[in-house]
């Protein structure tokens, strides 16, 4: 199969995320934390060298800060259900997730809080002005997604950063479509809560993630239990990262998703994003004048590696099964969990076709997609 869906899930890994994996499973598999034996201290090990490791990538504020967590999703969970109070007001944009969008409007018609969402271009960026002109006196968060998951756009985050840290108000970025392509660096650009999985960009399993916390955030438990290294309190030890971070953690996921760390500053983002945008560009300018219409803009230079496209004649998700069944190529048809980016470009409720190249994606595949969707608008 031609794999071209990597915003949702990157595929292949890297060969040495499975041999890390495999490796840790066969050896160290202990629960981190709960004994004194080698094999519990090789895995709680495990999870400080991914601490370390993560905090070193985007400039935190420390290791313990790092909280690993099931994925991008729980991640913003546990920022929005233990940051948020009743009464706040909550700043975001129609670029959104559902990851981000549905806890907030959850909230929202609950009136547990205010809701305001800042409409992006014609391109899919948001002006950081119209962010700075939403903010009120009982704004306490803004939430914005670092790139649109559908039209790739890479948002003016360190702008946007700069505003709220001006007018204290707490920054969270989602950083599942950039984090291991886009640099980032959350001091330089303000950023107080960071979300990611570690199933995309870091070559990671799924069922991994982590949540980044400033030390000026204060983020209550939203998940109680064991830690490990204190039993006695009654309530969740305050000691960072374990505060936010009750259970057994997924330390077979954070092996693998290190180890995906490791081909990531190998490589570099920067190698990694000019790779994958050259294959959206090779495969736009192939098709640009067909029957198919594209959305967002073209600058290349402001985008993750993403294409997105529909058809007058044919509904996209229709598009995607022909492209499964009879031609073996694997894309992401439909709304991609963010219904709001699709009513502000106009393709709602069929959706769009994305297209998501990753790093062992080829030219060859490129062309191949590319004929075949000639084939299916030709029919």
């Amino acid at each position: 199969m031609i794999y071209l869906d990597n915003a949702a899930t990157s595929f292949p890994k890297p060969e040495a995320v499975y041999v890390a994996m495999d490796k840790f499973a066969r050896t160290t598999l202990a629960n981190p934390g709960r004994a004194g034996h080698k094999m519990a201290l090789a895995a709680e090990h495990a999870l400080d060298d991914g601490r370390h490791r993560l905090n070193k990538f985007v400039n935190g504020k420390g290791p313990e800060r790092f909280i690993f967590t099931l994925n991008c999703t729980d991640a913003l969970n546990m920022a929005f259900k233990g940051v948020l109070n009743n009464g706040d007001h909550v700043v975001t944009t129609d670029l959104e997730h559902n990851s981000v969008s549905r806890p907030l409007v959850a909230m929202a018609e609950a009136g547990f809080i205010t809701l305001t969402r800042v409409a992006s271009d014609g391109g899919g960026t948001i002006d950081p002005d119209a962010i700075a002109k939403a903010i009120t006196p009982k704004t306490k968060l803004v939430a914005v997604t670092h790139a649109s998951n559908v039209i790739g756009t890479v948002q003016p985050v360190g702008e946007i950063g700069r505003i709220c840290r001006e007018r204290d108000v707490i920054f969270l970025v989602d950083a599942a479509q950039t984090i291991g392509v886009v640099p980032i660096d959350v001091q330089a650009m303000h950023i107080d809560l960071l979300a990611f999985p570690g199933h995309k960009c870091l070559f990671g399993p799924t069922g991994t993630g982590a949540l980044y916390v400033a030390p000026r955030v204060v983020v209550k438990p939203w998940r109680e239990g064991g830690t490990g290294g204190d039993s006695s309190t009654p309530t969740q030890p305050k000691d960072f990262p374990y505060y936010l971070e009750g259970g057994t953690p997924n330390v077979l996921g954070v092996v693998g998703m290190v180890a995906g760390l490791d081909f990531v500053e190998a490589e570099t983002p920067e190698k990694l994003r000019a790779h994958e945008v050259e294959l959206c560009d090779r495969l736009y300018q192939q098709l640009e004048g067909s029957a198919l219409t594209f959305v967002g803009h073209r600058d290349s230079a402001r985008k993750v590696g993403t294409l997105s496209f529909f058809s007058e004649l044919i509904p996209a998700p229709e598009i995607g099964g022909i492209l499964d069944q009879a031609f073996d190529i694997a894309i992401r048809p439909g709304l991609h969990c963010a219904p709001y980016v699709h009513r502000a470009v106009g393709s709602f409720p069929d959706g769009l076709v994305r297209v998501s190249p990753g790093p062992f994606s080829t030219a060859a595949d490129i062309d191949t997609l590319a004929s075949a969707l000639k084939e299916i608008t030709a029919m």
